[in-house]
């Protein structure tokens, strides 16, 4: 089975795709990514590359599940709104490529990945690292010109490579 794991946003979104096959192994990062949009662009625009870049990756990889992290309220309405209209595109594509949506909250997600919901982003970074495999020659960006490793992968692209990781631990039961 194959996972696509979005850390949802509009300046960064963090694209993963994980695979784990029917041998009870590791799961496999095959492709990660924090995909950018420039500030410079009229947020519409910035919408549209969002919607192509996942598409992109969508019609490339295969992955038959989408895992995306639920929104969080905070004091920044104006961020939540611009990241859940990203998200919504995000959803949407999945959903037109026949996708099932997997949905985390991030406690969800900090359980799946280290067994604790109050876990910080150092210690679900190290777990990433710990539980997944990657592949011997993983493509990582548009260019593949950077392999990720266990010890260069952004935030965003460890946040989407954790979302996946809930999904898998969700979707065993």
């Amino acid at each position: 089975m194959r996972i696509l794991g979005i850390d949802p946003g509009y300046e960064r979104l963090g694209i993963a795709i994980l695979e784990k096959d029917g041998n009870g192994k590791k799961e496999k990062v095959i492709f990660s990514e924090c995909f950018k949009t420039s500030a410079k662009l009229e947020f519409p625009e910035r919408l549209k590359l969002i919607g192509e870049e996942v598409k992109r990756v969508i019609k490339k990889y295969k992955p038959e599940v989408l895992a995306i992290e639920t929104l969080f309220l905070n004091t920044n309405q104006k961020t939540v709104m611009k990241v859940s209209e990203a998200r919504g595109v995000v959803v949407c594509e999945a959903s037109s490529a026949g996708l099932k949506v997997f949905e985390a909250s991030p406690p969800q997600i900090k359980i799946a990945t280290t067994g604790y919901g109050r876990a910080n982003k150092t210690q679900i970074n190290k777990m990433v690292k710990i539980l997944v495999d990657w592949e011997d020659d993983p493509v990582r960006g548009r260019e593949g010109s950077q392999r990720p490793s266990a010890s260069n992968g952004t935030d965003d692209e460890l946040d989407a490579i954790a979302i996946a990781l809930t999904a898998f631990a969700h979707l065993r039961y």
